[in-house]
């Protein structure tokens, strides 16, 4: 279509552009991460530690809605990621770990937070920047001794959605 045959001069599609992309809506993530190390439920899987189906192929896939508190980020594709009774091997610690993700896309990111149940154990703010292939954080677990279930989540900064992970690790058996 030409444009100045059709009324519209260079300068007024111009200055309309970015307000078109503006308005467009927000697209899922393009971002995509697990924890690596101690191996989360998901890297367990993709080893082929634990038999999960489909998770095995993606574990970096492990989406969903910000404010979740399951290890599957309530996405019925990876359910079996919230069993605890699947066999899922647990990693000795001390009274502090670090939690390193493997990002096989990074996306600007708000935060990382770290649980327990639902105590927060620590929150890293990023402020919107954009993560390394590779991201680690130490986080204390002094409160906190045997086989505990650390959930791990990477907000995302500018979609709703988040990544999720669980770790199960021992404190204070290393």
């Amino acid at each position: 279509m030409n444009l100045k045959k059709a009324g519209f001069s260079t300068a007024a599609v111009a200055a309309a552009t970015p307000l078109i992309f503006a308005l467009l809506p927000a697209g899922v993530a393009s971002a995509h991460g697990y924890i690596s190390s101690p191996p989360s439920r998901q890297a367990q899987c993709a080893a082929g530690t634990v038999d999960c189906g489909q998770i095995k192929w993606e574990p970096q896939s492990v989406e969903g809605p910000k404010g979740l508190t399951s290890c599957s980020g309530g996405n019925s594709r990876f359910a079996e990621l919230d069993d605890d009774r699947k066999g899922w091997a647990v990693t000795p610690v001390g009274r502090s770990v670090d939690f390193t993700w493997s990002l096989t896309a990074q996306h600007a990111t708000a935060t990382w937070e770290y649980y327990i149940g639902n105590d927060l154990l620590a929150s890293f703010n990023d402020g919107g920047a954009r993560p390394p292939a590779t991201v680690t954080h130490n986080v204390d677990l002094s409160g906190y001794s045997g086989h505990q279930t650390v959930l791990a989540v990477w907000n995302v900064a500018d979609t709703a959605n988040a990544f999720y992970a669980c770790v199960d690790v021992n404190v204070g058996a290393a």
